[in-house]
């Protein structure tokens, strides 16, 4: 291969290879088991050399050795952890800022932070918050409730008398409420912001997995509120107009966590479900998850953008003074411009092409459950989005093994779950690959499976 003298030259070069091997993954991975072959990602483990090695060697490497270690969560057979896949244009515009290497923010990436603010001006119009709303993407979901839950912890304090400046020393308490079946990842968000997760007032939750807004705690200005649009189980909504009234007349701080499930609300089919949404104060949502954007583009999004900023905003010497920047609402200073890559989702598909999509989760959600059904197994929940939950109550060992057993087959990929005391597996209908073939695909892996676990059962 001939290597051109010019810096820029060779970085295209690198940059038309790497994009050659990706070609060729993808028009190959559809056809390979899903599972990662066990073998390959060893010759990735080896000494730094002294003398680097080329970017066609190097590359070649990752394809040869990397590509087969994957685990084909780009196609359609993927049904774990609500991850999604990556739309044609979201996918092409990562490529194509890689090249740009773009910093978000006013000064080094002017046409990206164009880009970044009309896709969150999109987003707020989906889904039908106040106009007011403001926000910023960050890495993923738990980045995004870290921002916004700190947010609500130093506006709370401020409005008690204790300001922004002073910290947790000497602080007044907080009292946090939160479903019983709020995700782990808010819960993590609670600890890196100092409240902990220790003391939360739990709620219990209905059959569906939903908060019981009639068995809310007393409220106060002391309080935040998490609820989730979309369980992650059940894929149900929390009744967040009932809760978010008792916020407003207590002056507490409602935070809905929707990292996959918000996006609901942009169909005119089931934004009846999450009637009340804009009456909360802060929101999460996930574009890489529903909307299938490419990893690292959590959205953190408030009605109150001013205490946003008073809790996130920095200066320095060497910056403008009124430079505008994602670092105003979140706690990422230089970045890259992933609000892009969104940006390019959404102007793909257009509002049709969103509601089709999202709908399409749904439909296939609500077709596999069906054919589960119909096979002998439980699905203990009505499908309200893109999730379904599976078991077997006279014999729930048997559903660890029939997941192990397909993940094994290369047919499909998901994972074990327990959820209101049953052990089971989770299916999540995510990814904008996934057909009707596909799902009666799963269906067969997991009915031969179930045979075959019953059979060496037998057998010994």
């Amino acid at each position: 291969m001939t290597i051109p003298s010019d810096p820029l030259a060779r970085q295209a070069q690198a940059f038309s290879q790497g994009a050659a091997l990706g070609k060729y993954y993808l028009q190959n991975l559809s056809d390979r088991d899903v599972a990662a072959a066990p073998t390959s990602r060893s010759a990735l483990d080896l000494e730094l050399p002294n003398t680097g090695h080329s970017a066609d060697v190097v590359l070649n490497l990752m394809h040869d050795a990397g590509a087969p270690a994957t685990v084909a969560t780009a196609a359609g057979r993927y049904f774990g952890y609500v991850i999604g896949g990556a739309l044609p244009a979201a996918s092409g515009a990562r490529a194509l800022l890689s090249a740009w290497d773009q910093c978000a923010n006013a000064d080094t990436g002017p046409s990206v932070m164009q880009m970044e603010q009309t896709a969150v001006r999109w987003i707020v119009d989906l889904l039908d918050l106040p106009p007011q709303t403001e926000g910023a993407f960050t890495t993923g979901a738990t980045m995004a409730n870290m921002t916004l839950l700190a947010t609500a912890r130093d506006t709370l304090l401020t409005r008690m008398g204790h300001p922004r400046g002073k910290g947790l020393l000497g602080a007044p308490n907080l009292r946090v409420i939160a479903s019983a079946e709020i995700h782990a990842t808010v819960l993590k968000s609670l600890r890196l912001i100092g409240l902990g997760s220790d003391h939360i007032e739990r709620v219990p939750t209905d059959d569906q997995g939903r908060m019981r807004a009639d068995l809310l705690p007393a409220l106060d200005s002391s309080c935040i509120v998490l609820a989730q649009a979309g369980n992650v189980c059940s894929g149900a909504f929390d009744p967040i107009g009932d809760i978010a009234n008792l916020c407003q007349v207590a002056g507490a701080w409602l935070h809905v966590d929707g990292a996959f499930g918000l996006w609901a609300r942009a169909t005119p089919d089931m934004a009846a479900a999450l009637a009340g949404l804009d009456k909360a104060d802060s929101w999460v949502v996930d574009a890489h998850k529903t909307l299938n954007a490419p990893y690292d583009s959590g959205l953190a999004l408030c009605r109150h953008p001013d205490e946003m900023r008073a809790s996130m905003a920095i200066g320095a010497a060497y910056l403008p003074p009124v430079d505008p920047s994602p670092a105003d609402l979140i706690p990422e200073f230089s970045r890259a411009a992933r609000g892009a890559e969104t940006w390019a989702a959404l102007l793909s598909l257009g509002r049709d092409g969103l509601t089709e999509m999202i709908m399409g989760f749904h439909r296939k959600a609500t077709r596999l459950a069906d054919a589960l059904r119909t096979e002998g197994f439980t699905v203990p929940h009505d499908v309200h989005f893109n999730q379904v939950f599976v078991a077997l109550p006279a014999t729930p060992q048997h559903c660890a093994k029939i997941t192990a057993e397909v993940q094994a087959s290369g047919e499909a990929w998901f994972g074990t779950a327990s959820w209101k005391g049953q052990d089971g597996f989770r299916l999540s209908v995510s990814n904008w690959a996934t057909s009707d073939a596909d799902i009666d695909r799963l269906v067969r892996a997991i009915v031969t499976a179930r045979q075959k676990v019953i059979q060496a059962e037998a057998a010994t």
